[in-house]
């Protein structure tokens, strides 16, 4: 049966999913938009609940899954990024336990205390999954990992990733049992460049919020760390601040 109309229950629910942070936490459910980020989904190991497409934009086989048909309007209100690529999919979330994390020799990890903008998130993420960070740990979030614009601006990369949310004492006390070298990003005079920083053992790298830094409990409890700037400006957009570190990371990591 083709779903012609926006008031049908299941496109109700859908809409909810995509712009509902709390139904979607209620539900244990989230929305996967795009055949790149359904691939990515599928291929690791989340739990399809069922799949919107639109024939006539999408033109590929249909994934294995209950699918519901949808009209060319239907899709495009319903869809983030109008008329393209023609496939929703829901899923099931996963919310792993930062216990269950088992670091390696070397492990790097990056930490976001706070972090409230999904986009930031997402671009985060994908940073990290590029140059081979082992995983992501977001402390005190205000954002939901499964937000439609994480998903996006991740292009999927969040479902490839270790990810885990805790609290900043949980983290500590997670850092020090692993013996991670731990590297802060407070700004003072104790800071030093990055690139003077020892990456290639287990190490973890945190970062504060958008505006206003790490909070104090970070305080003394790692080593301060700065991306050396020659121009007028004093600081960088998280992400991009993420991206330069973890480019770093993986710089040492190979030249060792």
């Amino acid at each position: 049966m083709l779903i012609e109309s926006l008031q049908n229950e299941k496109i109700k629910n859908l809409t909810r999913l995509i712009i509902d942070n709390r139904f979607r936490r209620k539900s244990g459910n989230f929305v996967v938009e795009g055949k790149q980020e359904n691939d990515r989904a599928v291929k690791f190991g989340y739990d399809n609940v069922e799949f919107y497409i639109c024939e006539s934009i999408f033109d590929e086989d249909f994934p294995h899954g209950k699918i519901n048909l949808v009209s060319e309007k239907v899709y495009e209100k319903v869809a983030y990024r109008g008329s393209s690529e023609g496939i929703i999919g829901i899923y099931k979330a996963k919310m792993n336990a930062l216990s269950t994390f088992k670091p390696k020799e070397n492990s790097s990890i990056i930490i976001v205390e706070s972090i409230e903008k999904p986009g930031n998130l997402g671009a985060i993420l994908r940073s990290c999954e590029a140059f081979g960070i082992d995983a992501l740990i977001v402390t005190d979030a205000k954002t939901d990992f499964y937000n439609p614009n994480v998903i996006r601006s991740s292009v999927g990369c969040l479902f490839g990733m270790n990810v885990f949310q805790s609290n900043n004492q949980e983290l500590l006390e997670f850092l020090d049992n692993n013996q991670f070298n731990i590297y802060t990003t407070l700004m003072d005079e104790s800071a030093e460049d990055l690139y003077k920083r020892n990456f290639t053992e287990k190490s973890a790298l945190l970062f504060g919020t958008e505006h206003s830094g790490l909070s104090d409990f970070w305080i003394g409890k790692g080593k301060n760390t700065l991306i050396p700037m020659v121009g007028s400006i004093d600081s960088l957009n998280l992400s991009n601040a993420v991206a330069i570190s973890c480019y770093e990371i993986l710089r040492q990591k190979k030249l060792k």
